[in-house]
C-alpha cells in the first residue's frame, strides 16, 4: 500500500500543510537534539536531504558523531532501520543479500530461498563506507538510484522513503578506498562534519558520563515524510532563480561558457545534472523551513557547498597548490551573477 497522497485544493490547505510541515520537521530536530549535540548545520542538511528523498555522505574523521546522528534521525522517524559496517572483506551479497538452499518443511526436499540483506531498510546506515573495495561499494548503486535490488534476474522494489546514510573518513586516512565518481554523485548532498567547540565538548561530556542518556522518539510517521515531500516537490522556482542554479552548475565546467576567469585550469571535471537537481530539490525544502512558498537566490547559494562539493574534481593545479574543492566553489559563488546577463 502506497503513502497517503498529499490533497492541497485551496490557498488555506497550502498554508496549513507548510504549518504543519514545519511543526513536524521542529519536532524531528528537537528530537535529535536530545542526543545529538552542536552540529546545527549538518543535522539541518541531513534532515533537509530526507525530505528532499536524496542520499547524504556524511565525511569527518573518526569520533565527531556521525554515526550518532544517523541512529538518532532513525529513532525519531517510524521508519525500518539498518546497518552495514564497511570493511575490506566486505562482499556484494552481504549488502542486497543471497540465494541459499533450504529445507521444504513437511515436504521433504530442498529449494531455493532469497534472503534479504540489509539493504531492505528504510534507513540504511552504512558506516565508513570508504573502508570497503570498489566492487561492495558499488552494490548500493542499483538501490541509490532506482530504489530496488536485482538478484538472480528479478528485481524486487525497496520500501519508500529509501533513504542512505553514509559515514565517510576523510580518504587521505590509511585503510580507505576513494569512492567511485559514479556513487559519489547519487548522493544528494555531501556534508562536512567540523569539530566541536569547548561549549558543545562539554556538554558532550555531561550527556554520556551522567547518570542517565536521553533517547530521540518516534515523532514522524512514513505517511508524515511521503506528504512533507510531495508538497516540498510544489514549492515554486521562478525561472530567474532556477537559471542561477544552472548558471553556477556551468561555472563548475572548465573552459565551459560560464566558468569564471581562473577557476577553470583548477577544475578537471565539473558537476553533472544532478548536481542542479540536488540544488534546486534541497533549495526548495529550505525555503519550506523558512515559511516561503517560492525559492530565493539565497537559498540556492546557501546550498552549493553541500549539493556539490562532491562533484567537482580539482586538477593537478590545484591539488598541488593546496586549493580545496571548497575554496573553488566559493569563488565561483563569488564571480557568479545572480541575475542573467543575457
Amino acid at each position: 500500500m502506497g503513502p497517503a497522497e498529499l490533497i492541497l485544493d485551496s490557498v488555506e490547505s497550502v498554508r496549513a500543510a507548510c504549518q504543519e510541515f514545519r511543526g513536524s520537521f521542529a519536532a524531528l530536530r528537537s528530537e535529535v537534539a536530545k542526543s545529538m549535540v552542536g552540529q546545527k548545520e549538518v543535522v539541518e542538511l541531513t534532515l533537509i536531504a530526507l525530505v528532499a528523498d536524496g542520499h547524504v555522505l556524511l565525511e569527518g574523521v573518526p569520533g565527531l558523531g556521525k554515526t550518532l546522528l544517523v541512529r538518532s534521525i532513525a529513532q525519531s522517524l517510524g521508519l525500518s532501520f539498518s546497518r552495514i559496517q564497511f570493511t575490506p572483506d566486505l562482499m556484494p551479497a552481504d549488502i542486497t543479500g543471497t540465494t541459499v538452499i533450504a529445507e521444504n518443511e513437511g515436504h521433504g526436499g530442498r529449494r531455493m530461498v532469497f534472503r534479504r540483506g540489509p539493504v531492505f531498510a528504510q534507513i540504511l546506515l552504512a558506516d565508513e563506507i570508504n573502508r570497503a573495495t570498489p566492487k561492495s561499494q558499488s552494490a548500493l548503486l542499483e538501490a541509490m538510484q532506482e530504489r530496488t535490488v536485482t538478484v538472480g534476474g528479478e528485481t524486487m522494489a525497496l520500501d519508500r522513503p529509501f533513504l542512505v546514510l553514509a559515514t565517510q573518513n576523510p580518504i587521505e586516512q590509511e585503510g580507505t578506498y576513494a569512492l567511485p565518481e559514479a556513487q559519489l554523485d547519487r548522493f544528494l548532498l555531501k556534508v562536512a562534519v567540523g569539530d566541536v567547540d569547548r561549549g558543545e565538548l562539554t556538554e558532550i561530556l555531561n550527556r554520556t558520563t551522567g547518570p542517565r542518556e536521553q533517547t530521540p522518539q518516534c515523532v514522524l510517521s512514513t505517511d508524515q515524510i511521503a506528504k512533507a515531500q510531495q508538497l516540498a516537490r510544489r514549492i515554486i522556482i521562478a525561472p530567474h532563480v532556477q537559471d542561477y542554479a544552472v548558471r553556477l552548475v556551468l561555472a563548475t565546467h572548465p573552459q565551459g561558457e560560464f566558468a569564471p576567469e581562473g577557476v577553470s585550469r583548477l577544475i578537471s571535471a565539473g558537476s553533472s545534472p544532478r548536481g542542479a537537481q540536488a540544488l534546486v530539490a534541497a533549495a526548495k525544502v529550505r525555503a519550506l523551513l523558512d515559511g516561503r512558498h517560492a525559492v530565493s537566490t539565497v537559498d540556492v547559494a546557501s546550498l552549493v557547498p553541500a549539493a556539490l562539493r562532491h562533484r567537482v574534481v580539482r586538477s593537478f593545479e590545484a591539488e598541488a597548490e593546496g586549493i580545496t574543492v571548497d575554496a573553488l566553489l566559493s569563488r565561483i559563488l563569488e564571480m557568479t551573477p545572480k541575475e542573467s546577463q543575457l
